[in-house]
């Protein structure tokens, strides 16, 4: 459906949809996992790398921890990676065994004593190391029984809850610990381990987060052997690793220098990746489902020519999350594709903005129309997602004072109307700005002569699920959780201001 904007329509954006400029309207992702079992390998500096490629899927913190077979040592502080590591922090990292974090805050606020990897201490065990991607449900069911039991907690985070119920938890071996544990954590969680002498993953019975396993040496890169896990197969590539798979929905994968070796837990469901993995949050670099990101975006532009056609000159995308998609719009619809604004890729998120009028400034920094290339010109501006509203208004708005003629928005996306409560920013549904309003009052809120969405159906198609979706989750799109929601939860995130 195609909504076309009427003469002289415009709309101020109310203050709930606002949002600081240095974060383009877009969701945030929880955070990224490398791990690495090398021995006599820098799996330190391995680490670093690795982190490196995942940082744009968490940018509040930062850590690495490895272990030289007696004991684990730990670095993690606040910042970008290239913040917080020096070449002195990453000489004190000795090991064979390295697992590192980069997070964005969902569950528990962003401060140092959230950061990970968490360290903690397991009677049979000894020094255990966990980091985590994604978000637990049933959290507050967990932190009250556990603080019955007499359990105090330095932090806000789910992933120390985690950690204490895995401490708590007996077994002589990490992946039997799991076994036992896991089925009590409801939720999101792809989640990598180190002991004193092994590296060890899992994920969750539903597989919503991503988590693959990589081959260095023979497979891959020269110096040595070892494996890796990471969230995506991009920090494969980075150090010259190979993938071998994805660790299985409800599988604990456990490394060490007898090889590798699988273990299952819970009961076998129907996976739910979450759809917004292929959508945003990836690298279009990476792999997924043995699916290039880069394709089944270019895809999801396909389907979205064919769905809503607009006579055009030009077809531009926001950069850089919106160009597979408009890559595969203008193929489609030949209309010419066009780089119609630059993007700084020197603005990260400790720009500030003290006032209204910088926050301003902070769109107009990060993204340049070019005139030249747009005077005169009827553009179709290609995007993802549509979040909050805000930035594509001020976007549409800096692309008509560029001199572009018309401004058509189309979105790779059906439009999110529902919160996540599995590892996504998304606090409540008066946050969305489809949430409640019709696609005629969305598109006079960002102010473009027409907008149009991808279907529902059709983003399943790009994604080759089926018409059923089998395999992913929607729930953002279409409110069908794979995952039991507590109703205090549900009711705090789904309600819609009045």
């Amino acid at each position: 459906m195609v909504v076309t904007a009427k003469p002289g329509s415009a709309a101020p954006l109310s203050g709930a949809l606002g949002e600081d400029a240095d974060t383009p309207d877009k969701l945030h992702e929880a955070c990224g996992i490398f791990g690495v079992f090398a021995p006599g390998q820098d799996v330190a500096n391995l680490c670093y790398l690795g982190l490196y490629a995942l940082q744009h899927r968490g940018q509040e913190s930062a850590g690495i921890c490895t272990s030289d077979g007696e004991s684990l040592h730990l670095h993690r502080d606040m910042g970008l990676v290239g913040q917080v590591f020096s070449t002195e922090s990453l000489a004190q990292l000795r090991g064979s065994v390295g697992i590192g974090h980069t997070r964005y805050s969902t569950t528990g606020s962003s401060r140092l004593s959230n950061a990970q990897p968490f360290s903690f201490e397991h009677g049979q065990l000894g020094p255990v190391a966990l980091a985590h991607n994604g978000n637990l449900t049933n959290t507050q069911a967990l932190h009250a029984g556990l603080v019955e039991e007499g359990q105090q907690f330095e932090t806000s985070s789910d992933s120390e809850v985690l950690a204490t119920l895995l401490a708590r938890t007996p077994g002589e071996r990490l992946e039997v610990v799991l076994q036992r544990a896991l089925p009590r954590a409801q939720g999101a969680y792809s989640l990598g381990f180190i002991t004193r002498d092994s590296l060890v993953a899992a994920r969750d019975e539903l597989g919503i987060r991503p988590l693959c396993i990589g081959r260095l040496g023979e497979l891959g890169a020269p110096g040595g052997d070892g494996y890796i896990i990471a969230s995506e197969t991009c920090a494969l590539d980075v150090v010259g690793a190979k993938l071998v798979r994805e660790v299985r929905p409800g599988e604990i994968v456990t490394i060490d220098r007898d090889g590798l070796r699988s273990a299952t837990f819970g009961v076998r469901r129907q996976p739910a990746m979450c759809s917004f993995e292929f959508i945003y949050f990836a690298r279009p670099d990476s792999v997924l489902q043995e699916r290039s990101l880069y394709e089944a975006r270019r895809a999801m532009g396909v389907r979205l020519a064919q769905e809503a056609p607009v006579s055009a000159d030009l077809v531009i995308p926001l950069p850089d999350s919106g160009t597979p998609a408009a890559i595969g719009f203008a193929e489609e619809s030949r209309v010419p594709f066009a780089e119609g604004m630059m993007k700084s890729r020197y603005i990260n998120r400790t720009f500030l903005q003290p006032e209204q009028g910088m926050r301003d400034a902070g769109v107009r920094l990060k993204f340049n129309p070019m005139r030249h290339v747009l005077e005169g010109k009827r553009v179709i501006l290609v995007d993802d997602s549509i979040v909050r509203g805000s930035t594509s208004r001020q976007i549409v708005e800096a692309l008509r004072r560029a001199g572009a003629r018309e401004v058509h928005m189309r979105v790779a996306s059906p439009p999110i109307r529902f919160p996540c409560f599995m590892g996504i920013d998304i606090a409540s549904r008066s946050e969305l700005i489809a949430a409640g309003r019709t696609l005629e009052e969305v598109r006079d809120l960002i102010g473009a002569d027409s907008l149009a969405y991808l279907s529902l159906d059709g983003l399943r198609q790009a994604l080759r699920a089926g018409s059923s979706g089998s395999g992913f989750c929607f729930a953002c799109l279409d409110g069908a959780y794979p995952v039991q929601v507590p109703q205090q939860l549900e009711m705090d995130k789904l309600a819609l201001e009045g």
